[in-house]
């Protein structure tokens, strides 16, 4: 991408991470006094609710303007109209936006031959993982780095960040269930994840997109915290002042399990996380300890939002 006095970026979708990495470039404009600007898609709706007016306030407190149009109906050739009005874009829409939507973002990008574009990746080595993993949606997150690697006309970043430190403890995930004071191992004690917050993904992606050159074309790794179950575990009871039961479940239970329904998303994930592979990274490697810039660890994270232990 060439170097300009100013940049335009275009991010695409305003929830937790959006308005996360939007926060994080509009404080990094205010204080480079930059003529950068920001703009937001969203998806219309035809019945304004009051989180949408909220929304719509912080957006313009922000300094960010707000274009309208729905990924999953329009087709690529119409996003890319629209995608080639800005320097760089940023998918911040995940696996909800529905299965083709990554592909249909990177192919509207690509044909628009915008200068920069950073896909939804946030999250795990896709690489490592391979395709035909439990998580069938995985596979589409390779077709879409096959089409960055394989054309030259638009700088790539791809940010691996492993799973919302939230989620790790989501009752749906099922990792943590406080009210039983219960800590599950995905696979073993000892299996490793990455995780970081989505406030931490903002900053961390507005540092990225102002690294130098040499950050183009290739996954940058980044993260909050990686920690065994074990040492989750052990963040639990600290947190709570009790102990907590340790339960195990092994890749060949969770195997079983997505058998009994391969279509729960959860379960999917929960079989990928169990064996370990492309979903952990040192954090003294990444791009947030080379640079000096903290990050929230998992038991920051917990002593934070973790209420007091329920009796079971």
């Amino acid at each position: 991408m060439k170097a300009r006095d100013t940049e335009s970026f275009l991010i695409v979708g305003a929830g937790e991470l959006g308005t996360a990495v939007i926060d994080a470039l509009s404080a990094q404009i205010r204080n480079r006094r930059s003529g950068d600007t920001i703009a937001v898609l969203l998806r219309p709706t035809s019945s304004p609710s009051a989180g949408r007016a909220q929304l719509l306030r912080e957006l313009t407190a922000a300094g960010a303007t707000v274009e309208y149009g729905d990924v999953a109906t329009t087709p690529a050739p119409e996003l890319a109209d629209l995608f080639g009005r800005y320097d760089t874009v940023v998918s911040c829409l995940g696996f909800a936006a529905g299965a083709g939507t990554q592909v249909t973002l990177a192919e509207a990008a690509l044909s628009a031959r915008v200068g920069r574009y950073l896909p939804w990746q946030f999250g795990v080595d896709y690489d490592l993982i391979g395709r035909g993993s439990p998580q069938t949606l995985f596979d589409e997150q390779l077709d879409v780095r096959d089409m960055l690697r394989s054309q030259n006309h638009t700088d790539w970043r791809i940010i691996s960040t492993g799973m919302f430190t939230s989620f790790l403890f989501d009752p749906a995930f099922g990792v943590v269930d406080l009210p039983s004071r219960t800590v599950h191992a995905l696979g073993d004690w000892d299996t490793e994840v990455t995780v970081t917050t989505p406030e931490d993904i903002g900053t961390l992606t507005a540092a990225v997109l102002h690294a130098p050159p040499s950050a183009a074309d290739k996954v940058v790794y980044v993260a909050g915290d990686t920690l065994s179950y074990g040492r989750l575990a052990d963040v639990v009871e600290d947190v709570l002042g009790t102990e907590v039961n340790r339960v195990r479940w092994s890749i060949e239970h969770l195997d079983a399990d997505l058998a009994t329904d391969p279509q729960d998303p959860m379960k999917k994930y929960r079989a990928v996380f169990a064996r370990g592979v492309g979903v952990a990274w040192p954090k003294s490697a990444t791009f947030n300890a080379r640079n000096g810039i903290e990050t929230t660890t998992a038991l920051e994270w917990a002593t934070n939002n973790l209420g007091p232990p329920t009796a079971p």
